[in-house]
């Protein structure tokens, strides 16, 4: 046995251990093909990316500005993710009929249902425009240069070519030494086709967020409609299911360890070239003051959620909100700390400086401009945890806005239909005694932990928890924000129209004790934090962009991919599981029987719908069980991915589907900063699983039979 095991580790390539080396968000027009074919990609840059005949990018579509989508039929069936889809299907739901609770199935395309405003864009074409965007901006100061580079670039779209339905966006990549074209189409008759329900796709909801092992079917189906020419069109009845350049094959093969995979979408952001100063500073000062006052946010609506099942109904989405980003700073900084970033960052920077000294200079200025801007983010990292997670605050700032706006003259009856819309839905939502006490824990802390310089006077009056209820109680009673004044316009007692129909809402508002505080404490930040922080950042950008040019210039054995911008990009690795922290090891692959582990009657995580329990129970898989009997459903690689890749394809070394993108692994999340191979994985559903839940769950079969299954 232990022969047998020595023999198929030597037969694997090196790389076959952790995918990529460095991670990689790459062009499709700049493939790191060798690599990709060192892997086990069988396929070719040019099946990928090609604008000479039809290729995977035709299947890869911008899914309404966020996500991504992949075009899965002949038809225009387009594959996303639950959550992504989840506002479109929250629309078309009602209490008679929750689409959201109970799933949706059209039964044909006539049943397929509508969304205005949705629209995914394809790219047809992408080309490097810097040698007509940059030249003459080299001397200029980074104030001017970003006002030429960006007339540059407008006079650059007016020569465009372009199809009524096709826009060029033209992006900085490489921090700026570099800038691309995107032609894109757009197409506006976006339909609802499937959708599990969220007992499915939103299985382990908060709890497994950012977690592995993971059991969620994440996955919804659209329908891009065109024109009778199969152009796009707005939304007509006459419209007809759109006939792709391409569609994606889907696999059904089982999955093994070490097989190649690739991931092609729109990732949002990353900063993978910062100077090991910034990294410094991520996990010492920014995400921990972050971590810190959502950890009281959180503790706080925890207890009275835990208390009250009403409270914990009303909370759920805005403690999971909280949670997201607290859930991925916290694995963030423990991965940072893990990977050993920071003197990796700087051994770079050691290795780079002794062949070109002007690195010296550079990394020494970073090390300057970053610690005069500490104190600045550090406060500006408090400041808005602080006003965006107490909740009474946030409402005060709403209302500082809308008197500037109402006394600026700007307060138009659009812009105030839309105000009163997004405080009747707030306050649908808000307890006024619960967010008293996040209010006052939240204050006592940015009391401790703000500096003198940067708070108002006689602030200190709020560094005591209970003094600071006591004070928000009493002003509770004079205070419409607050919501808990059963007298003159209380907006959470009142109908709404009539409290804006008052002449004194204005000077009543201003002299809400609420709405002063959040006054006073954002015109200091305005005064004392901001214009240091902003500008110091100015001189920071400036330098990164020269930094970037000096590691291309200096590294000639490094093949460099630019930062994540919501641009089409292409990533790979391998399927693999993993060993997060000692003792604990994670399989690359969750099943069914995982689901049924997992489930909790009743619970809104983790209820499981009595049809997909009898599935189990009679083990009615059909031909989506994997050779252990199991049906799959989700894997982990070592795909370099980030927010914007949901909804992403996942495609094998042959240009099939085999994975739908939606989520990272906690461990691993610091890959927006430091993608590390041995901790960074990606979170897909299997397209068994997708399958399996069409076919069998939902029984929609005429689906299946639009698309091009690999068995």
């Amino acid at each position: 046995m232990k022969k047998t095991i020595l023999l198929a580790i030597a037969i694997l390539p090196s790389v076959v251990a952790f995918g990529q080396k460095a991670g990689g968000m790459w062009i499709p027009t700049e493939l790191n093909e060798k690599e990709m074919k060192d892997l086990g990609m069988k396929i070719s840059a040019k099946d990928i990316f090609n604008t000479q005949k039809p290729s995977i990018k035709d299947a890869v579509v911008q899914f309404n500005g966020g996500c991504t989508a992949e075009v899965i039929s002949p038809k225009g069936l387009l594959l996303t993710n639950h959550h992504c889809g989840y506002g479109q299907i929250q629309a078309h739901s009602t209490v008679e009929n929750d689409l959201l609770s109970n799933g949706f199935w059209a039964k044909n395309t006539e049943g397929e249902l509508p969304n205005p405003g949705v629209t995914v864009d394809f790219i047809t074409d992408i080309v490097e425009v810097s040698d007509k965007i940059l030249p003459g901006s080299e001397n200029l100061s980074p104030e001017e240069a970003k006002k030429y580079i960006a007339k540059n670039i407008e006079d650059f779209k007016a020569t465009a070519k372009l199809k009524p339905f096709q826009k060029v966006v033209v992006k900085p990549m490489y921090d700026g030494n570099k800038y691309y074209a995107f032609t894109i189409e757009t197409f506006k008759d976006i339909r609802l086709v499937g959708a599990p329900p969220q007992s499915i796709g939103k299985f382990g909801s908060d709890t497994d967020n950012w977690v592995w092992p993971r059991h969620t079917g994440d996955f919804s189906l659209f329908r891009i409609y065109a024109d009778k020419n199969n152009q796009p069109a707005e939304y007509s009845k006459d419209n007809v299911p759109y006939t792709p350049k391409y569609s994606l094959p889907i696999s059904i093969k089982d999955l093994k360890e070490g097989d190649f995979t690739f991931v092609f979408g729109f990732p949002g952001r990353t900063t993978e070239y910062l100077p090991s100063i910034a990294v410094e500073k991520i996990i010492q000062d920014i995400d921990p003051a972050r971590i810190k006052v959502r950890d009281v946010a959180l503790k706080t609506l925890d207890e009275k959620m835990r208390a009250d099942d009403a409270t914990r109904i009303k909370y759920a989405s805005k403690y999971a909100s909280v949670a997201n980003y607290w859930k991925k700073w916290s694995g963030e900084v423990e991965g940072l700390k893990k990977s050993n970033a920071v003197a990796k960052k700087q051994a770079y920077e050691q290795k780079l400086g002794n062949l070109n000294p002007e690195v010296q200079k550079t990394i020494a200025q970073f090390n300057q401009l970053y610690t005069q801007q500490a104190p600045y983010a550090l406060n500006d990292a408090y400041y808005q945890e602080v006003v965006r997670n107490a909740e009474t605050l946030r409402l005060a700032n709403m209302f500082v806005n809308y008197v500037n706006r109402v006394e600026s003259g700007s307060a138009n009856q659009d812009y105030t239909n839309s105000f009163k819309k997004t405080l009747t839905n707030f306050y649908k939502n808000y307890d006024g005694e619960l967010d008293a006490k996040v209010t006052a824990k939240l204050l006592a802390l940015y009391a401790e932990k703000t500096p003198q310089d940067f708070l108002p006077n006689g602030f200190q009056q709020f560094s005591e928890v209970n003094q600071n209820l006591q004070t928000i109680e009493n002003w509770s009673k004079n205070s419409i924000i607050s919501g808990r004044k059963a007298l003159d316009g209380a907006f959470i007692n009142q109908d709404i129209d009539k409290v804006f129909a008052s002449p004194q809402l204005v000077a009543t508002l201003k002299n809400d004790p609420f709405y002063q505080l959040a006054l006073t404490l954002g015109s200091i930040y305005a005064q004392k934090t901001y214009p240091q922080l902003s500008q110091l950042q100015n001189q920071i950008d400036a330098l990164q962009k020269k930094y970037m040019k000096l590691q291309m210039d200096t590294d000639k054995e490094k093949k460099f991919f630019p930062d994540a911008n919501s641009t089409l990009r292409v990533t790979y690795g391998v399927v693999k599981g993993s060993n997060p922290r000692d003792a604990v090891s994670y399989g690359y692959q969750t099943s069914l029987s995982g689901v049924m582990e997992k489930y909790i009657p009743g619970d809104y995580e983790f209820d499981v719908p009595k049809r997909l329990i009898d599935l189990y129970q009679k083990k009615d898989y059909g031909q989506y069980a994997d050779k252990t009997g199991e049906v799959p459903v989700n894997f982990t690689a070592t795909n370099h991915t980030t927010g914007g890749n949901s909804g992403s394809p996942a495609i094998d070394a042959h240009g099939n589907l085999v994975g739908l993108n939606f989520d990272r692994q906690w461990e691993g999340t610091m890959s927006d900063i430091n993608f590390d191979p041995r901790f960074s994985r990606n979170i897909m559903v299997n397209t068994k699983y997708i399958l399996f839940v069409i076919d069998k769950f939902a029984d929609a079969k005429w689906l299946l039979n639009e698309m091009k299954i690999v068995k």
